[in-house]
């Protein structure tokens, strides 16, 4: 592999930042946290429960509660899964979290982690047209968690798995997919959600640099949920299990690494599979010669040194997804030679970003009542994201979709729902045209909602001064898209 002179020849072309645009973007890539201070008391919350019959009368609620709902309730008592049809069950999801893993802020604890989940619940909903709500345990026992979501599974129809640490969210989410008294999907969005969008953007940002997705060699910073997630599903997608080196906080997983055996078994696993190499050391050794970076460790910046970008391969890819802040900036990045630089913020180019993938994969998985959410259907999604940006025009800043791109949402869905059908897991037998176009309508209602209900005013605007505080570029990625009829 080239690395190093090639690596100067190609950082050469980036000319060096003046400390006034470095500021600028610094500046930038800090407001929305200002902003996030001053307007989440001014609405008291992002979601809340809204009527969908109507009421014109107060005679309606016979229909609706007692005396008229007694028959729905016989019926469903005869036929479990008449609840799908009677109740709001087909399209409402929990978001369930303890805490402990809120972003890049660690153990805050349940409340603290609240904003989150209802910001969780308002992409599910604007983005997917799915009803997902926020439920914070006040417990860390996974056991505990376990059995609550045992206890909610007759009125949601799955589980959004949240901001749980590891090695319990490995546990958890295994043990609730494997049980078969579980008839609803349960999924772990900071593994399967992160996994599912970094694949798509990785197929696509190979494909510009020119290389193969069996050929490249992946150094992976960090070895939590979603980075051990991730190398599972890109190795799934066709990366070849070898040619990957992760590195945790005590260095390179190889299989020396046996104190990670009986109680971290997902680490050990990869321990197994990867650095065929047997590479030992850090961060250092692991990166050079890299094809690919895909770091999901601390929040930033400083956390990657400069220096070490520019050991990595000529046309090196970089993915830097650590929140709110990236492991290092990505002008600092290009600078350093990368070719493509992705992180999980709105306000640079390729945001790699799990809001692409968990309302598009849900609307699909609920749209057919599929009881699981296979690794398959992942994989599905990922090829479906990759394609909605091929099919838009790829470049170095364009490698996946944004959630702009009113496609997305629906297109996922019906792959992924597809996928369902085909491995026989789905209670529905959809065509994929019909999912896809359920998925629009419904995608279409919710955004149609939220659209009548800021004209109306009842939901209060943004006060003016707020919007210009933030940069265009920042608006471009991060504003409110009506959909057009498509």
């Amino acid at each position: 592999m080239k690395c190093g002179s090639s690596v100067k020849k190609n950082s050469r072309k980036v000319a060096n930042m003046s400390v006034a645009q470095q500021e600028k973007l610094l500046k930038r890539a800090y407001e929305p946290a200002r902003l996030a201070m001053k307007y989440h008391p001014l609405y008291h919350g992002k979601i809340e429960i809204a009527p969908k019959v109507p009421v014109s009368a107060f005679d309606d609620f016979a229909i609706w509660y007692t005396p008229g709902v007694a028959d729905p309730c016989k019926d469903i008592q005869k036929n479990p899964d008449k609840v799908f049809d009677y109740t709001n069950k087909w399209n409402t999801i929990a978001i369930v979290s303890d805490g402990t893993r809120v972003l890049g802020l660690g153990d805050i604890g349940p409340e603290a982690g609240l904003p989150v989940m209802e910001g969780k619940s308002l992409l599910f909903k604007y983005l997917g047209g799915v009803d997902a709500f926020p439920i914070c345990l006040g417990t860390k026992d996974p056991q505990q968690i376990m059995q609550a979501v045992h206890w909610l599974q007759p009125s949601i129809g799955g589980v959004n798995l949240e901001d749980i640490a590891q090695p319990k969210c490995f546990e958890i989410l295994d043990t609730l997919r494997e049980d078969k008294d579980v008839q609803i999907p349960v999924w772990h969005d900071d593994q399967q959600g992160t996994g599912t969008v970094v694949c798509a953007g990785l197929i696509n940002a190979v494909k510009i640099v020119g290389k193969k997705l069996d050929k490249v060699s992946v150094c992976m910073l960090g070895a939590g949920a979603a980075c051990i997630a991730t190398a599972r599903i890109i190795i799934e997608a066709g990366v070849t299990p070898g040619n990957v080196i992760m590195v945790d906080s005590k260095g390179i997983l190889s299989k020396q690494r046996t104190e990670l055996q009986e109680n971290y078994k997902a680490k050990w696993d990869m321990c197994v599979k990867t650095n065929s190499e047997g590479r030992t050391g850090g961060l250092k050794e692991a990166i050079k010669g890299a094809d690919v970076l895909i770091a999901m460790s601390h929040s930033g910046p400083g956390i990657i040194p400069k220096e070490l970008i520019s050991t990595m391969s000529e046309d090196s890819i970089v993915f830097v997804c650590a929140n709110p802040v990236p492991e290092i900036w990505p002008w600092e990045a290009q600078e350093a030679g990368a070719k493509i630089i992705a992180t999980g913020r709105s306000d640079f180019p390729n945001q790699v970003n799990n809001s692409l993938g968990f309302p598009g994969i849900f609307r699909g998985t609920l749209d057919v009542r599929a009881k699981t959410i296979t690794d398959e259907m992942c994989i599905a999604a990922a090829n479906e994201l990759a394609k909605v940006a091929e099919d838009r025009g790829l470049d170095e800043n364009n490698i996946i979709p944004n959630m702009g791109d009113w496609e997305v949402f629906p297109r996922e869905a019906a792959a992924v729902g597809a996928k369902a059908v085909e491995q026989g897991i789905a209670r529905l037998n959809l065509k994929r045209k019909e999912i896809y176009e359920r998925a629009g309508a419904i995608i279409q209602h919710a955004r149609g909602t939220a659209d009548l209900l800021m004209r109306r005013g009842i939901i209060k605007p943004i006060p003016a001064q707020a919007l210009k505080a933030i940069s265009s570029k920042t608006a471009k990625h991060t504003q409110v898209h009506r959909i057009s009829k498509h």
